[in-house]
């Protein structure tokens, strides 16, 4: 035995997590905060239960079976746990550990009782709390029994629960060891919990305070509805007392039991105003102390709090970092350019320095300050103007910030006003008045010409660049990228687009009582870099059809489930034309990447492999295009939707004709059909020469990390990532990187996957997402924002990954965001849900295109329709229902 088995609580801080669990840690370290008292108790260490488990063979063998089990296979997850933990409770506990733990309780004093609790490694961590996952047990008396408690503690870190929280946060279970916290029991009056930051809300200067009577585990379990105060500044401002039907107390002889509260006491608060206020001001000294807002269980017995539990909230969103100690209101970036999962920092940077406005991070996200457009009425209007057209829950969510008198300031108004910026983000630059009608629309081809030679300069220049030169050749691309994204032609002719689609929308609903016209006047307009996209990926589709030999090769790629059939590089590719038919086969999968191989899914972060880089992606695309749907598609369908568009727009024009003034109104309406056709093509060609760009920036950067790999800087290329653009130069200039870095940042961007971003956030810390304001719909359906006329019924297919999406003919695709790399997808399917979007977001506009009904910004879709269920979009009304 070494004397690291069992340690006093009194020697524990928080640098202990690796021999007392994080429990453990935790209790040592509020310990020694001023103020916090702590019961006494000592810890069982992981020393201790490695010593012991590592003697047990069949407990590797059955660790090694867990690794290998499907995470969704409940029933054999279930099954190994049960096992395991058998298996851990039938160990014996060797007589010197039984020795030092009978003495550390001689020392507290062996009579009494005590509370024996787990404390895993992985546990009360920054990002992954383990709340609830291992075992407690309470009101333990006597050396034998609190010996078997501690074997029952050692096995419930294979309890059902923990095993499967450990494989949803990808935590090694052979990584994971247990200690025991055995500490002297408090017997409260009242006991609960105090969150330092609202758990609802986010909002980190609003505390929460759950209390109820007797030992906490009524509340935890559920016997009890707790009293709930509300604090802030200082003051409780809102309070619920409930009926405390039931309190858990200790037994004489050991355990606990619900006994039933006295009718006179039930509706009495568990806690007086002064007593919460007390405990809400030893919170935040808590919480000072660790740095973050607190999830902190207590008890309170004779006046006197005690602290038995402090953790870390997990699920709140971070708020930037501003600098100052001002209100500040931030909008997400990521649901303007639908791509709301987090970025790395090398993504992060490179956005952030080829932006048009400063942005902030926070989760892997980006923000951008709108606080200064809302202090100003004018700025303010055409601020949330715009909102309300893109995505009206983000117009809301402002609102809602708004309401709360004080927090944005007012301010006077710019001179001259600021002018709204184009496609709902507030991001973009501002664009040029100018009058839409005067534009004439072969700026189109000059404008697509300019940025194609700006693309070629920068694919020869940066040729010849390496080393620190490359970074400061980069710093000067920047620049030109963003000159050419803000020329002022560029921007007006987005404008022209936009601002015809609102006003046919506006007007033909005034005029004709006709809903989201626009969508099907715009249907096949010409020169759609995206929906190009997803047609041409059909004709590809039409040269791999006819040979069979191909599509067996090519079924077999996509049955490897690995990005590249399991061959690097997308090698799959070489071997396609050893195929009869393949050397065709391969020709057009090569002139389709040739054209769109730099776009992949979340494109916006240049740390995501592009379509060129992993081919196999498309193969399950390409593969379903050839099940479901007949040769010479492409050129079909973009001629029945122009079809479609010049009798609606003959229609239209009629009837107009036949209303007063109608001569007058037919003429505008015919001015603002060419222009919304002559320009709403181009609304996609930015973000096409920004990914391509992106692409060129990307391989000269590659070039870079594998040079520090070969000098042995980094141990692989894509450690890179974990840097941003400024800390990668600094390390191509000094040839050194700090791996510990590497790797928390690794960390940090895995736990950022379980946080939803919100779609506004306060500096408080207030995530709101906004909500619909509608009483016209049916009761049940899921209501959204229409941005696709029409209406459709089908089976739902909830995809969460494009690569792992399986479509038949007249399915609705039902998914969280599309970018433009999803419009192959959209040849397709019959419908779209999606919970991020806008009216003129990507998905929204090749949806229009494809003449697909479509309603997006459905909070939840994901969750609330079930993969297979039979839906029905209401794509002109914005809601769905859920039929069967």
């Amino acid at each position: 035995m070494t004397e690291q088995d069992v340690v006093d609580l009194r020697e524990v801080d928080r640098t202990w997590g690796a021999l007392v669990g994080g429990k453990g840690a935790h209790l040592g370290e509020l310990a020694r905060i001023e103020g916090v008292r702590v019961p006494p108790g000592f810890c069982v260490t992981t020393d201790a239960f490695q010593r012991v488990v590592a003697a047990v063979p069949a407990l590797e063998e059955q660790l090694d079976r867990l690794a290998r089990v499907d995470p969704d296979d409940r029933a054999a997850v279930r099954t190994l746990s049960a096992q395991l933990r058998a298996t851990v409770e039938a160990v014996a506990l060797p007589a010197d550990l039984t020795a030092a733990i009978t003495r550390a309780l001689t020392r507290q004093g062996a009579e009494g009782a005590y509370a024996v609790r787990s404390s895993a490694t992985a546990e009360d961590l920054p990002t992954a709390s383990f709340a609830g996952q291992q075992d407690t047990y309470l009101n333990i008396m006597g050396p034998a029994e609190i010996l078997r408690h501690v074997s029952q503690c050692w096995a419930s870190l294979f309890t059902e629960r923990a095993v499967t929280y450990r494989q949803q946060h990808g935590i090694d279970h052979r990584a994971v060891r247990m200690a025991v916290v055995v500490q002297r029991m408090a017997v409260p009056d009242a006991a609960g919990v105090l969150f330092t930051a609202d758990p609802v809300t986010g909002n980190r200067k609003v505390a929460t305070v759950e209390a109820g009577f007797g030992l906490g585990e009524a509340l935890v379990s559920g016997l009890v509805t707790p009293d709930v105060f509300t604090v802030r500044d200082g003051e409780v401002v809102a309070r619920t007392v409930a009926a405390k039907q039931h309190a858990v107390q200790p037994l004489p002889g050991g355990g606990t039991r619900a006994v039933a509260v006295e009718a006179q006491r039930q509706q009495q608060p568990a806690l007086t105003d002064a007593q919460v206020l007390r405990l809400v001001r030893l919170g935040r000294r808590i919480e000072a102390h660790f740095g973050r807002p607190q999830d902190i269980e207590w008890c309170l017995g004779g006046d006197e709090f005690q602290i038995v539990q402090s953790r870390p909230i997990t699920t709140l969103f971070p708020v930037p970092e501003s600098g100052d100690q001002e209100n500040h209101v931030y909008v997400s970036v990521g649901h303007a350019q639908m791509m709301t999962d987090p970025m790395k920092p090398l993504g992060i940077s490179m956005w952030q320095l080829t932006a048009m406005a400063p942005m902030h991070t926070a989760g892997g996200r980006l923000f951008v300050d709108v606080t200064g457009r809302l202090a100003s009425p004018a700025g303010r209007g055409a601020l949330l103007d715009l909102m309300g057209r893109g995505d009206p829950l983000v117009r809301d969510a402002l609102e809602t910030v708004l309401a709360r008198e004080g927090f944005v300031t007012p301010a006077p108004d710019p001179s001259p006003a600021e002018p709204a910026a184009p496609e709902s983000d507030p991001a973009q630059p501002a664009a040029p008045e100018v009058d839409p009608a005067e534009l004439d629309p072969a700026v189109i081809t000059e404008l697509v010409g300019r940025s194609r030679a700006s693309i070629d300069a920068l694919e020869r220049e940066i040729r010849t660049k390496s080393g620190p030169a490359l970074f400061e050749f980069l710093l000067e691309a920047f620049e030109e990228h963003k000159r050419v994204l803000t020329d002022p032609p560029n921007l007006q002719a987005i404008m022209a687009a936009m601002e015809a689609a609102w006003w046919l929308n506006d007007k033909l609903l005034e005029w004709l009582g006709e809903k989201n016209a626009a969508d099907t006047l715009t249907l096949s307009a010409p020169g759609n870099i995206t929906s190009e996209m997803g047609l041409a990926l059909l004709d590809v589709a039409d040269a791999v059809r006819p040979h069979p030999e191909v599509v067996s090769f090519l079924q077999r790629v996509a049955d490897q489930d690995m990005p590249d059939g399991g061959l690097p590089d997308g090698g799959f590719l070489d071997e396609l034309p050893k195929l009869p038919g393949g050397s065709e086969a391969h020709a057009a999968i090569q002139t389709y990447l040739d054209r769109y191989g730099m776009r992949c899914v979340g494109e916006i972060d240049i740390t995501r492999p592009r379509w060129r880089e992993r081919p196999g992606t498309l193969v399950p695309l390409i593969l379903d295009h050839v099940r479901n749907i007949e040769p010479g598609a492409a050129a079909r369908r973009f001629e029945q939707g122009r079809q479609k568009a010049q009798q609606k727009e003959a229609e239209v024009l009629h009837r107009l004709r036949a209303l007063p003034d109608g001569e007058r109104k037919a003429a505008r309406t015919k001015r603002m059909i060419d222009q919304v056709r002559a320009f709403i093509g181009y609304r996609e060609y930015p973000k096409y020469a920004i990914i391509s760009r992106y692409f060129v920036y990307k391989r000269a950067l590659l070039a870079e990390a594998e040079r520090l790999v070969r000098a042995g800087v980094l141990g692989d290329r894509e450690d890179a990532f974990y840097l941003t653009f400024q800390e990668f130069h600094q390390a191509v200039r000094s040839q050194r990187v700090d791996d510990r870095l590497v790797r928390q940042r690794e960390e940090a961007f895995r736990s950022y996957h379980a946080l939803t971003p919100p779609r506004v956030l306060t500096s408080e810390g207030e995530a709101l997402s906004g909500a619909y304001r509608r009483d016209d719909v049916p009761q049940g359906a899921l209501v959204g924002l229409p941005v696709s006329a029409g209406m459709v019924e089908g089976r739902a297919r909830v995809v969460l990954d494009l690569a792992r999406a399986e479509l038949a003919a007249g399915d609705i695709l039902v998914t969280t965001f599309t970018d433009p790399s999803w419009s192959p997808l959209f040849v397709g399917i019959a419908g779209l849900v999606t919970e991020v979007g806008g009216l003129m977001t990507h998905g929204a506009v090749i949806a229009r295109e494809y003449g697909l009904p479509a309603v997006v910004a459905v909070p939840q879709a994901t969750r609330l329709i079930r993969d297979g269920q039979r839906i029905r979009v209401h794509g002109s009304d914005g809601y769905v229902e859920i039929l069967a």
